[in-house]
């Protein structure tokens, strides 16, 4: 098989015809989840489950085991055997870059740079730290059956030779305005996949890239937009796509794709944080009238931004006296606002949960 050549972007053979009706109502989805997205309170701390959602789903699409509930308590302290933990860890290292590139978009423009930083957080100390962290890649490389050979192959990316030139047509891409942002994120998108242009981790960068690439362009007033949940309810139909455009450069059958899975997922986004937001408002009376605390506020959101936590680490978060934090916890438990996962005893920490919360965030009883 013959290594891919990608088509120049802006794109010239989109059928607008064809998909132009489905860019009003993503347009229209994506604006009101981002209408109800600046009225959330904090919203960083409040959403902070959804960033540890969309980080799990996108690393499950690459065959990551772990689920968001182990994932916290990993990071409360508790322990895994060695092949589970090194799945909860490329989670936290996709939350990391997310996390890091968002805080560098504030000066710094999307670029291959950034997008190499982001990949050399994605690949610290995990199964792919041996294949180049933070470097695109100057062998070829393919994709197929474990095994095979490039002649086997179901796709083969362009040759290393000519990616760089490559590389530097799609960042100036970026830097261009394109007839609309979302069609021209889904560009991006499916470009990047195809480029494949480091060794491993190619599809959690590119999804990565979504929500960042809406906020540099002003879509979205924080990159806070997940797509994994679709994308891995559809899986099957998101690598179809994008093998359609390989094999056949049928670009406007994913870009359909693309704005169908924008528009269901703002949807549904929609829904989950209108679902936080109330239980937000609910629990702000709730804690206020039962700790009768000036840190009362705090708590809340202690409890949001960590829903699965320690009662060390709830205590230093808080940074309140330990017996003041210990009260906190007792009158929570009692309540039925905290459920305990693991006592505390000899040298290990109380663990606690918010089952509410994660509930509510995974749309479904998980606590």
């Amino acid at each position: 098989m013959q290594p891919y050549v990608p088509e120049q972007l802006p794109l010239a053979g989109l059928d607008y015809g064809r998909i132009i009706r489905k860019i009003g109502p993503a347009n229209a989805a994506l604006a009101r989840y981002d209408g109800l997205l600046q009225s959330v309170p904090n919203s960083a701390v409040m959403l902070s489950p959804l960033t540890e959602r969309e980080a799990v789903l996108s690393s499950k699409i690459e065959g990551t085991q772990a689920t968001v509930d182990e994932v916290l308590e990993y990071q409360a302290g508790m322990l895994f055997d060695v092949e589970k933990t090194k799945d909860i860890q490329e989670i936290v290292n996709y939350r990391e870059a997310l996390t890091r590139a968002t805080e560098a978009l504030v000066n710094r423009p999307l670029s291959l740079s950034l997008i190499k930083e982001m990949h050399a957080v994605l690949m610290n100390s995990v199964r792919g730290a041996n294949k180049s962290p933070g470097q695109f890649r100057i062998e070829q490389n393919w994709l197929g059956a474990e095994g095979c050979t490039i002649e086997q192959a179901t796709f083969v990316p362009p040759s290393p030779l000519q990616l760089p030139g490559h590389l530097d047509d799609f960042e100036t891409y970026l830097k261009l305005n394109d007839v609309d942002p979302l069609i021209q994120t889904a560009v991006i998108h499916a470009q990047f996949e195809l480029l494949h242009p480091f060794k491993d981790g190619n599809g959690r960068i590119g999804r990565l890239m979504i929500p960042l690439f809406l906020f540099a362009k002003g879509t979205l007033s924080q990159p806070m937009f997940y797509l994994s949940d679709y994308l891995e309810s559809n899986r099957d139909l998101y690598y179809g796509r994008l093998r359609g455009i390989s094999a056949n450069g049928d670009w406007n059958a994913w870009v359909e794709f693309f704005l169908d899975a924008l528009i269901e997922q703002a949807r549904a986004n929609t829904e989950r944080v209108k679902g936080m937001l109330e239980l937000y408002k609910r629990m702000k009376i709730e804690i206020r009238e039962l700790l009768r605390s000036q840190h009362s506020g705090a708590v809340l959101d202690a409890l949001f931004d960590r829903p699965l936590f320690s009662s060390a680490s709830f205590i230093q978060r808080l940074g309140v006296p330990k017996p003041t934090a210990s009260r906190f916890l007792t009158l929570l438990r009692k309540k039925e606002i905290l459920k305990v996962l693991r006592a505390g005893g000899g040298s290990h920490t109380a663990i606690y949960a918010f089952p509410e919360l994660l509930n509510c965030t995974e749309g479904r009883k998980v606590l």
